[in-house]
């Protein structure tokens, strides 16, 4: 049979690995963060990238003569819809 003395310091011991699981749990998490703000920052470089080649499409619309705009415009229409279905996306991954 255990004294009080013993028993208290089996539950500090008890205390200190807790304590020690909390802390990995901690650096875990801390990974975690860390990878997932990194695909966001990927995905926000990539849409980055697409708004500049839309805006790139609207400045060729907009400096086209005749009807060479028609053409253009399928091809700023086609970027249009790729960036709002990124945005989408993004933001579904945020929810």
């Amino acid at each position: 049979m255990e004294n009080r003395r013993e028993y208290i310091d089996k539950m500090d011991a008890r205390l200190k690995e807790l304590e020690n699981e909390i802390r990995e749990l901690g650096k875990i998490a801390d990974k975690v963060i860390a990878e997932v703000k990194g695909e966001y920052q990927e995905q926000i470089y990539e849409l980055f990238l697409k708004k500049k080649e839309l805006e790139h499409k609207v400045t060729k619309v907009k400096k086209a003569s005749g009807n060479a705009w028609e053409d253009m415009k399928a091809g700023a229409e086609l970027s249009w819809e790729a960036f709002q279905d990124s945005v989408k996306r993004g933001r579904k991954k945020t929810l």
